[in-house]
């Protein structure tokens, strides 16, 4: 396990040495007494990540698993640095400067200026935010509910019967765009309009990746005779775009949160890139284990959180805040039942050997 891990724990140990210099050297109250306070901050933001992201781990590894060599590496290389620093750090500078009609040099300073004015501008726009990222993760959810091809059920009788309605065409956009009307009954004022945008724009950007993975495995198919341009597709363009997109969704609920603790952009930045680095050490440790075909409702739990996840992030659209801790609890919840689950199946199916 620890070959698995052994990157991001010196990944961990540099960021802890930055955030101990952070603490030491900068602050009203920089010394030694402001230095153990930040690095306890990053140590309790970075757990925060592992916690509300396992599921995510659980689903990329799902996914990773059908994937050749080429995009596997592709993934968890580039696909880190847009986790890390693309989601966790530029991603929120864009939405401030986009929505203050900033600069990103202006919201940058900003940022490390005065970064309780940072966190005001940015969770001002935490309804949009969240109704995105929630109708996207929601459609994860659904379409793993409805798959009327998929063979194992967690909760039999529920799901049974639920991914018979797969059958119908379109139902978990249906539902999704059910869910997002009713949500935007209870926003009022003037942001009404903008997180019901903000929804659909979720449910589009779904679409469209699902649209681009059929669009080129449709071009593959005509040509037979590009070896490369079948590797390209079942390597996973689509897949890499949804991963992408998926880890975005779920970094939305952590640096949002992460205000709530601190307001210290690099001492946020540092904790959330520990979290995301773990994350994807888990996932590879997943994929390279074998862990979700021995623990075969693992990947039904995952789903169960990130639907859970989904209906939080909608109903902070309109104005309910949950808990961080709740967010994170309920995940891991859904992940430790599914577990034993798996673990129970496991007991009653040994096969019998010599009596």
């Amino acid at each position: 396990m620890l070959k698995h891990f052994r990157f991001s724990i010196i990944f961990t140990l540099i960021c802890l040495v930055l955030s101990a210099y952070w603490g030491y050297t900068h602050g009203p109250n920089a010394g030694l007494a402001n230095m153990s306070k930040v690095l306890a901050v990053t140590l309790l933001l970075a757990v925060m990540e592992v916690s509300l992201s396992f599921d995510n781990a659980v689903v990329n590894a799902s996914v990773l698993k059908h994937w050749n060599p080429f995009w596997k590496n592709l993934f968890l290389t580039v696909g880190m640095l847009v986790a890390v620093f693309g989601m966790r750090l530029v991603f929120p500078l864009l939405i401030v400067g986009f929505t203050a009609n900033m600069t990103m040099v202006d919201v940058a300073n900003l940022a490390i200026s005065n970064p309780a004015e940072y966190a005001k501008q940015l969770t001002l726009h935490h309804a949009e935010i969240v109704s995105f990222g929630g109708m996207f993760l929601l459609l994860v959810f659904l379409n793993f509910i409805f798959d009327n091809n998929k063979e194992t059920h967690w909760f039999k009788w529920i799901e049974s019967h639920l991914s018979a309605l797969g059958r119908a065409p379109a139902i978990s956009i249906f539902v999704a765009i059910s869910c997002l009307m009713i949500m935007s009954e209870y926003v009022t004022g003037a942001s009404h309009h903008s997180v019901t945008m903000a929804g659909l724009w979720g449910i589009m950007v779904y679409v469209g990746v699902q649209v681009i993975g059929s669009l080129l495995e449709g071009n593959s198919d005509k040509n037979n005779n590009v070896e490369l341009g079948k590797t390209f597709v079942k390597g996973g363009m689509s897949g890499f775009l949804y991963l992408e997109i998926l880890d975005a969704s779920f970094s939305f609920d952590g640096v949002l949160g992460a205000f709530a603790i601190t307001s210290d952009v690099v001492t946020i930045m540092i904790g959330l890139a520990i979290g995301a680095m773990f994350v994807r050490s888990l996932t590879v440790y997943l994929v390279e284990k074998g862990t979700l075909d021995a623990y075969i409702y693992l990947e039904h739990g995952a789903h169960y959180a990130i639907g859970a996840l989904a209906f939080i992030m909608i109903s902070g659209g309109t104005g309910l805040h949950i808990s961080e801790i709740i967010t994170g609890l309920i995940g891991i919840f859904f992940i430790a039942w599914s577990t034993i689950s798996s673990i129970s199946h496991n007991r009653q199916h040994v096969p019998q050997k010599n009596k």
